[in-house]
């Protein structure tokens, strides 16, 4: 079971102590996911990759069988050009030792995991990692599962198993809690504007507000 607080500021992310694990969004992965739609699941993917990026999370990518199931998307791929996925024959991701020491290698606790399909390559790293101590954190709307209640299971199972299930825009506000850290402002307002929908159109208009003399309104 998760050790870490459930509750009060300590609950929360923050970059410093976060490590993010992308599983398996590959193309055999996507033919059978029907819990969401496949192009909001790639988005959200994506967008959570470049956030991580901006914040420095450390990422580790990962994929299963790449040779029969294809390669990690090409949009993932490309927020981080020079690293090549780790390729498993474990379906579950936390018993490839490869994957395990890179999370560890980093010190951090609270382990963020999103990907495909939600009832097996998540579920059952997140599971494990949670008994072994780590804080983890499922990215529900950056995964998916072959149904509705395949992924609704999943989620159910691992919050009995201590696991919080969160949204990928919830862990962007999380990493940045402050406007007045200003170094990641910039790089978070491209990240929405890029993959926010409305909340993105609306983020970029409070940026706007928040850049503008109170002076200067009409």
């Amino acid at each position: 079971m998760s050790t870490g607080d459930k509750t009060g500021l300590g609950a929360l992310l923050t970059p410093e102590e976060s490590v993010l694990a992308l599983i398996d969004h590959q193309p055999f992965q996507f033919a059978n996911l029907h819990s969401h739609e496949p192009t909001m699941v790639v988005n959200n993917t994506v967008g959570l990759a470049e956030a991580a990026k901006v914040f420095d999370v450390p990422t580790i990518l990962t994929t299963v069988l790449e040779e029969r199931g294809g390669l990690i998307l090409p949009a993932l791929q490309e927020v981080f050009p020079e690293q090549k996925p780790i390729n498993r024959t474990f379906i579950n991701t936390w018993q490839d030792e490869r994957v395990v020491d890179a999370v560890r290698a980093t010190g951090r606790r609270k382990l963020i995991l999103a990907g495909l399909w939600t009832e097996i390559c998540v579920a059952m790293p997140a599971i494990q990692a949670a008994g072994e101590g780590f804080e983890v954190f499922v990215v529900t709307d950056a995964s998916g599962g072959v149904s509705k209640e395949a992924h609704d299971m999943a989620v159910r199972r691992m919050v009995q198993a201590g696991v919080v299930p969160i949204t990928w825009m919830a862990v962007l506000g999380e990493w940045q809690r402050d406007w007045a850290r200003e170094k990641t402002v910039a790089g978070l307002a491209e990240v929405q504007a890029r993959h926010g929908g409305a909340s993105g159109v609306a983020f970029a208009w409070e940026t706007q507000l928040l850049a503008t003399p109170a002076g200067n309104a009409a």
